[in-house]
């Protein structure tokens, strides 16, 4: 690498990138399944963790193995874990990801879930998941593998008469809103069939395994993919506090609105998945949550922690002084790169080879009519803004997600540097109006800046790099 005297703009640029690329091999997920377990024999071995003490399970014992995977990075589990199964004949399983591939393991039925809005396969998915586990018994072990982007691509409404057109509109409102993934999850459990530990009561005599990969803070696991197969601890006056906050009942289409009125007038007249759950989804049968939880264990894979302390290990081996701040976790992205930004230039007057890090995902309310870009976008531009007073000076930022994809471009995010609104401005782009449309992705594609990686199997969250070289 360029020595901190002679670095280019070009090559500041190349070392975030490389920063936020590092991290992401380093976070791989056919490795972090041979740290968490591995098998002697047909006896599965459970490393221990900081939620799973060490265990060994004998599938002999068990008649049939589930495989259940969803989200963004369900397809690169599934193969991980697939690989590693010393059993391999009589494994069924459901997979909902993004893609599905050409070739594939028999008994295991792939679909291509919607994200961030559900689709067909999304219902037909959760429809498959609910009809095998209805098949489980004291006979059976599920592995359940649960990644971010589950809501989506995994998803079917406790309410038979929804739609799937109303359930898009639905997801569409609470991703427009402002909410934190934590809210909004919050509303979706009560929604749906397959979330807030359904998928345990589902199956409840199975012995359960569920491998996380966790796209949110790890102080709530609880809202990976809404918490299929979780005990819930949020209430119904949670739900309707968040319903309430950001106005969301009169943005739901008709059935929606009034599905979630019934629950908001009588707790009692809608489907409620409060602590106690006495009902499966979709069946008339009892079940005991002390049973079906109890026979269930659950270990966090991969975390945003991986990823951030990965990409803290790649700066410093470039030379940067490291300093990581994730207090702007969930806040709004110009609120995030206002705080980031006057932390980023207080600490590179003291450190004149500076890396700031910070993970987790900002929060975006989408305007009527949005452009093409996301949050990472979105914020990328608003430091842009910021940096242009800096020009001459060896300044760059980057804001990028994890699984590849930043809202509904083909971008993971993109890169800003103290030139970024001044060439926009040649190109003819007003990037204050950019930025009030957001068609992010438009601007910052035609300057070459964007981070493209296409979808990547994982999903750890977003990360910031702000970086400061000073001569």
């Amino acid at each position: 690498m360029s020595s901190p005297l002679t670095i280019s703009p070009e090559a500041l640029q190349d070392a975030a990138l490389g920063i936020f690329t590092s991290a992401l091999d380093a976070c791989n997920i056919a490795s972090a399944f041979d740290r968490h377990l591995h098998f002697e024999g047909n006896t599965l071995v459970l490393h221990p963790s900081p939620v799973i003490a060490p265990e060994s399970i004998d599938l002999d014992r068990f008649k049939k193995v589930f495989v259940v995977a969803f989200g963004k990075a369900a397809l690169t589990m599934t193969e991980a874990l697939i690989a590693r199964l010393p059993r391999k004949s009589g494994v069924q399983g459901v997979c909902s990801a993004p893609l599905v591939p050409k070739k594939h393991p028999r008994g295991i039925h792939y679909f291509a879930g919607g994200h961030p809005l559900p689709n067909k396969e999304s219902f037909a998915a959760a429809k498959a998941t609910l009809n095998l586990l209805s098949h489980a018994g004291k006979d059976t072990f599920v592995f359940f593998l649960i990644s971010g982007g589950g809501s989506a691509m995994h998803e079917l409404p406790l309410d038979k008469h929804i739609s799937l057109n109303d359930t898009v509109a639905f997801h569409e409102a609470l991703v427009a809103s402002g909410a934190t993934i934590t809210e909004i999850n919050t509303v979706r459990k009560y929604f749906s069939a397959v979330k807030g530990g359904r998928l345990a009561l589902a199956a409840p005599l199975a012995e359960k395994l569920s491998f996380l990969l966790a796209d949110v803070p790890l102080k709530d696991l609880a809202a990976v993919a809404s918490s299929p197969t979780l005990p819930d601890n949020s209430t119904p006056e949670q739900a309707r506090e968040i319903l309430a906050r950001y106005h969301l009942i009169e943005k739901f289409p008709r059935p929606v609105r009034e599905f979630f009125l019934r629950l908001h007038l009588d707790p009692g007249a809608a489907p409620s998945i409060e602590s106690a759950k006495p009902v499966a989804a979709r069946s008339k049968k009892t079940v005991d949550p002390a049973v079906a939880f109890g026979g269930s264990r659950f270990d966090t894979l991969l975390s945003n922690h991986d990823f951030v302390n990965a990409a803290r290990d790649c700066a410093q081996e470039r030379g940067f002084r490291v300093v990581i701040d994730n207090t702007c976790d969930d806040w709004d992205y110009l609120d995030a790169a206002s705080y980031l930004l006057k932390r980023f230039h207080e600490l590179r007057d003291e450190y004149p080879r500076l890396c700031l890090l910070s993970s987790g995902e900002v929060t975006v309310k989408l305007g009527a009519n949005p452009g093409c870009g996301g949050r990472n976008q979105q914020f990328a531009l608003a430091c842009a803004l910021d940096l242009a007073r800096f020009e001459g000076q060896k300044l760059a930022v980057l804001s990028a997600g994890s699984d590849g994809i930043d809202g509904d471009s083909p971008a993971a995010g993109a890169i800003a540097d103290t030139t970024t609104v001044s060439r926009a401005r040649s190109f003819g782009f007003d990037p204050e109006q950019t930025l009030a449309r957001f068609d992010t992705c438009t601007l910052f594609t035609a300057l070459g800046d964007t981070v493209m990686t296409g979808p990547t199997g994982n999903n750890l969250r977003d990360l910031r790099v702000l970086l400061a070289v000073r001569e």
